[in-house]
């Protein structure tokens, strides 16, 4: 019988090491793209599958896709309240509720997404997160390729917003639109395709690979070819499912919660964009405006008040706007990014 024991101490020795590394947390990450296009397949399902490789499977991220657990403009609601471990945010679907992070709305800033990315996830880290998202763990900056206006007709000028309606990106693009005399349709993305099939709208702000991912090039075959605006989501932690993990887990939480996953995360959503756009390019039936430099001085001179508006906004609720400025600037400049 003590044979046996031995024998089973012995097996217990070999196993319990297997054991240790199994798997200890499941984190529950929304988001509300559909599953299979650009920012869920190339962005986030990566950072979620490396997450889990780095962690020897300590840790398992179940994606919840397209809304399935809420609207898109709760998500940062869902993950501040622990609804959900992981949540992928749009800061702009919530006016003005992040003053700071705003900035990065503002259009004819960023040239490249990857490098902005890097730069917006350093700049905010040290110029707003404390402020505005002291309540979450900022993981990752995750912008598409510079977006830009579709149409159901041509518009390269400014002035051939007055008289339409749009369905902007975020806030700041909608008064952008409100500014130029448009009007504002502000729903998120997964409804954009009913409301320019119904009429309620009839032009976008959408990055390129958005035409094919929600299948709006029958509604919208008018392109603006210009570098137009950009749009940063962000993926944030709740912070007790953070301080709940092992140091061990924490750890590799830490490594993907970087500039420089930031810029692998928009990597294959910008692949995608510029795929999509060379995709339409080849398109007989969609046509793309290449503006001329007058226009895009135009639209440049047309945009500067929102620029006033966000520096009221930071200096009401209490920052330092130029300094913020300044800072972002030095950032883009950092990473060969800016417009």
């Amino acid at each position: 019988m003590k044979k046996h024991y031995l024998a089973l101490g012995a097996l217990l020795a070999v196993v319990a090491p297997v054991f240790a590394q199994a798997q200890e947390v499941t984190l529950r990450l929304s988001h509300w793209v559909p599953e299979g296009i650009a920012p869920a397949s190339k962005g986030i399902a990566p950072w979620a599958k490396d997450v889990e490789e780095a962690s020897d499977g300590r840790i398992a991220i179940q994606i919840f896709p397209a809304q399935q657990l809420g609207k898109a403009p709760d998500h940062y609601d869902m993950a501040r309240q622990g609804i959900v471990d992981l949540a992928w945010v749009n800061p702009g679907y919530t006016a003005g509720k992040f003053p700071i992070y705003a900035l990065t709305e503002v259009p004819f800033m960023v040239s490249d997404s990857v490098r902005g990315a890097k730069a917006i996830h350093e700049w905010y880290a040290e110029n707003g997160a404390a402020q505005e998202m002291d309540d979450v763990k900022v993981c990752f900056i995750h912008p598409h390729g510079p977006g830009t206006l579709h149409s159901k007709v041509k518009i390269t000028k400014p002035e051939e917003i007055k008289g339409k309606n749009i369905r902007p990106a975020h806030a700041t693009m909608a008064r952008f639109v409100s500014l130029l005399g448009g009007g504002p349709v502000q729903i998120p993305a997964p409804e954009v395709r009913e409301a320019l099939a119904r009429g309620t709208a009839e032009a976008v702000t959408f990055p390129w690979g958005s035409m094919y991912d929600f299948k709006l090039t029958d509604e919208v075959p008018q392109h603006l070819d210009m570098p137009f605006y950009m749009s940063a989501q962000v993926m944030v932690m709740n912070k007790d499912s953070y301080d709940g993990l092992s140091d061990e887990n924490k750890a590799v939480i830490d490594e993907h919660c970087t500039p420089e996953w930031s810029s692998k995360v928009a990597q294959g959503w910008l692949d995608d964009d510029m795929a999509a756009r060379d995709k339409l390019i080849a398109a007989d039936d969609q046509t793309l405006n290449v503006p001329t430099d007058e226009e895009i001085a135009a639209w440049r001179e047309a945009a500067a008040p929102l620029m006033d508006e966000w520096r009221k906004n930071v200096t009401d609720a209490g920052g330092d706007a130029d300094a913020i400025l300044d800072a972002y600037t030095k950032a883009l400049d950092a990473n060969d990014t800016r417009y």
